[in-house]
């Protein structure tokens, strides 16, 4: 499959662009009163890190990717 230059540049984005939000997202849900109860993570701050670490993986493959495309193209 050839990526082009515009397509690797927006895949670079979309990579970058996700480590400038999921991180700061994570601290506003670490910060949550709705996730501790008793010192204990909740279902609000488990699913939520999933959700981050999930989407965080993603971003990091698409970055990747258009790295790799930007530097064949």
């Amino acid at each position: 499959m050839v990526i082009t230059k515009r397509w690797a540049i927006f895949l670079t984005a979309v990579g970058v662009w996700t480590w400038v939000i999921w991180p700061r997202f994570g601290l506003a849900i670490w910060q949550d009163d709705r996730s501790f109860a008793d010192g204990r993570p909740t279902s609000f701050l488990l699913v939520h890190a999933v959700l981050i670490g999930a989407s965080l993986a993603i971003g990091t493959t698409v970055g990747v990717l258009g790295v790799k495309a930007w530097r064949k193209g």
